[in-house]
C-alpha cells in the first residue's frame, strides 16, 4: 500500500491541473459567469458526457452556443422551446432523442422556478453526497425524464457522480465547489465506468468488475484511505494511471 499511496498521490498531483480541463466535459462551466448558469451548463454537461469525446463535446457545446452563455435564464425563460419538442422523436445524441432533451430541459425549468437552483433544491433535500444523488435521481424520474438520469441508485450513476464532483471539491484548478458549503467533499461518491473499475482491479482497489454503486461506494472507501479528506482526488489518479499505462 505505500508504494501504490506514494503512486496515486503522485498522479493526482500531476494531472489535477487547469490542463486538465482542455478536452473534458468539466470546460463548459468554466465558460460561463454566474452560479446559476454554471450549475446549468455543468448538468446539462455532465448528462451528455457518455460515449465517444469527439461526438458528445459538440453537443455540448451547441446547447451553450444556443444559450449564449445564460444557460439558467435560457432554461427558466423556456427559449428552448424554440429548438426541442416534446414530439420530435428524431435523434439528438445517440440514444437520446430531441423529445428527451425536451424532458430534460422542461424538468430542469421547474426546478428552478420552484426552488430558484439546483443548488437551492439540493441545500433544501440533501446533506451529503449519496442523498444529493438520490434526490437528482428522484426528482427527474418524477418529472418525465427517462434514460438521460438514472431512476434510482442502483446503478453506479456515474454523471451524477461526476457532476456532484464538479460542484463540490473546493480548492481545485478543475473543479468549482459551489455547493462545499453543504455537501461535504468527503461524502462524495467516485464516478464509476468501466475504464475507472478495469483501472482499480489492475491496483488492486477493487476485486469486483461490475459498475453498480455497491462498487462505486467500496471504491470511494479505498479511496479514502488514500486520500482520507478527499477522496475523489483519486479520480485524477486513476486518470493519470490509465494514461501511463493504458499503452504498455
Amino acid at each position: 500500500m505505500p508504494a501504490l499511496e506514494f503512486l496515486l498521490k503522485e498522479y493526482a498531483e500531476k494531472y489535477e491541473t487547469a490542463e486538465f480541463i482542455n478536452g473534458d466535459p468539466s470546460w463548459f462551466m468554466h465558460q460561463v459567469e454566474g452560479d446559476k448558469n454554471k450549475e446549468a451548463i455543468a448538468f446539462i454537461a455532465s448528462c451528455l458526457s457518455y460515449g465517444s469525446r469527439k461526438q458528445f463535446l459538440p453537443k455540448i457545446e451547441s446547447i451553450l452556443n444556443l444559450t449564449n452563455g445564460f444557460v439558467d435564464e435560457w432554461l427558466r425563460n423556456k427559449d428552448y422551446l424554440d429548438f426541442f419538442r416534446n414530439d420530435d422523436n428524431s435523434c439528438f445524441y445517440r440514444l437520446y432523442t430531441h423529445a428527451d432533451m425536451f424532458n430534460l430541459f422542461n424538468a430542469y425549468n421547474k426546478l428552478i422556478c420552484e426552488h430558484k437552483s439546483l443548488g437551492d433544491f439540493l441545500r433544501k433535500n440533501a446533506n451529503d453526497g449519496m442523498s444529493a444523488v438520490e434526490n437528482i435521481c428522484r426528482f427527474f424520474n418524477s418529472n418525465n425524464v427517462r434514460l438521460i438520469v438514472p431512476k434510482d441508485t442502483t446503478s453506479a450513476c456515474k454523471r451524477i457522480c461526476m457532476f456532484l464532483r464538479w460542484m463540490v471539491r473546493d480548492n481545485s484548478p478543475v473543479d468549482i465547489g459551489l455547493w462545499a458549503d453543504f455537501i461535504d467533499k468527503k461524502t462524495l461518491i467516485m464516478p464509476l465506468d468501466t475504464h475507472v473499475v478495469s483501472q482499480s482491479v489492475r491496483l488492486g482497489l477493487l476485486k469486483s468488475k461490475s459498475s453498480s454503486m455497491k462498487t462505486a461506494i467500496k471504491l470511494t472507501k479505498s479511496l479514502s484511505d488514500i486520500f482520507p479528506e478527499d477522496p475523489l482526488k483519486g479520480d485524477f489518479a486513476l486518470f493519470g494511471y490509465g494514461v501511463n499505462h493504458d499503452n504498455k
